[in-house]
């Protein structure tokens, strides 16, 4: 089962930006560059959504279930074999999950066609989606003044964002002398924020390869929508300024830049869903053969109180065998819900493209349009 394309990084890779990163940032006004910075979680919760790999989490849940069932079993005062001699706790526990785990392979199978339907269509449709690849393709050497861009979705990524720190740097450059000072200043942080991000975002995809969450998580690190909003706004404040003009182009190539790297973020995304989603729908199907040979032996042989006698640890044996049971029965929902839980988590912090921020900061002070 183990693919190492579709393996996730280092457990212990960076989450986030450290207090000395923030040093210097407004942080009324601007929210952190980094995904970490930006979501009010402990950096725990954030390793177990987004960066630990989907089979580790889906372990660790299976172990959480096992030592639950474990606990409450020896618990029970009434105790499971005496509950089997006046009831079946055990059949209709199993016939119930052989239910489920049927549904969710038909789940599978349902989202098997969803991300194959995307894929396929007449040719017309498939022309057209070809075109559009390769007119985006095209804006982006023009961008990066190249006969070619790169074709790994990761140095592709990496060209863009390095160019809008290249352009920064040019903008700062512009703006060394005619501005004022404090028109200046703002320039200046502007353009630290950017390349400092820019920079730490590049060195992350340098190696990173795409089939992992690695390629997507720093792209999320990019807060290149913020930086729209604050050139727009620099282009705004410094209007009718000495040598406006040549400022003002410079702080447009910039977002030029940036407005590219929204669509091909979104675009590498859709493309890591479909991958993961197929991955998923891959280690369930695996999950259940065992789940299903494990809760169909359940229900044929273990009927009476008599099964499994005597003890281990304190603990009678039925309750480990049914526990250990029901814990590989569970395997495919404990595999749908870690890779889900990474899905809908990033989903949730890249609703909008461009310079809207959904998330919680202090609203920043209004411009007043002439």
């Amino acid at each position: 089962m183990t693919d190492p394309v579709t393996d996730d990084h280092d457990a212990g890779a960076d989450l986030g930006a450290t207090d000395d990163d923030e040093a210097g940032r407004d942080d009324r006004t601007s929210p952190s560059d980094t995904m970490r910075g930006r979501i009010d979680e402990s950096r725990v919760k954030i390793w177990l959504l987004l960066d630990a790999n989907r089979r580790l989490v889906a372990t660790g849940l299976l172990a959480l279930f096992f030592a639950a069932f474990v606990v409450l079993g020896a618990l029970d005062p009434v105790g499971l074999r005496s509950a089997m001699g006046s009831k079946d706790p055990v059949e209709t526990t199993f016939q119930g999950l052989l239910t489920a785990i049927i549904t969710g392979v038909t789940l599978v199978v349902t989202i098997n066609q969803l991300v194959l339907s995307q894929e396929l269509g007449a040719v017309g449709d498939q022309r057209e989606r070809m075109e559009g690849a390769m007119a985006f393709r095209h804006d982006v050497e023009d961008l990066l003044d190249r006969p070619v861009a790169p074709a790994d979705p990761a140095s592709f990524l990496r060209a863009i964002v390095e160019e809008t720190g290249d352009r920064a740097e040019a903008l700062s450059e512009t703006a060394a002398g005619p501005l004022e000072e404090d028109h200046r200043q703002r320039v200046q942080a502007y353009v630290d924020s950017l390349t400092e991000n820019a920079r730490s975002v590049s060195d992350r995809l340098a190696d990173a390869q795409f089939g992992t969450f690695e390629v997507l998580f720093a792209a999320l690190d990019y807060n290149y929508s913020w930086k729209i909003y604050e050139a727009r706004r620099l282009r705004h404040d410094v209007d009718g300024t000495t040598s406006r003009e040549d400022v003002d182009r410079a702080l447009e190539r910039v977002v030029e830049a940036l407005e590219l790297f929204g669509p091909a973020r979104e675009h590498f995304k859709t493309l890591y869903f479909q991958w993961e989603l197929i991955n998923l729908s891959r280690a369930v199907l695996y999950a259940a053969v065992p789940s299903l040979v494990v809760v169909t032996g359940m229900l044929l042989y273990v009927d009476t109180p008599g099964a499994f006698p005597g003890s281990t640890l304190g603990v009678d044996n039925l309750i480990w065998v049914v526990s250990g049971a029901v814990t590989v029965a569970l395997l495919p929902f404990s595999l749908l819900l870690s890779y889900i839980l990474r899905i809908a988590t990033v989903t949730k912090r890249t609703l909008a493209i461009g310079p809207f921020v959904l998330r919680g900061t202090e609203r920043t002070e209004e411009v007043e349009w002439d």
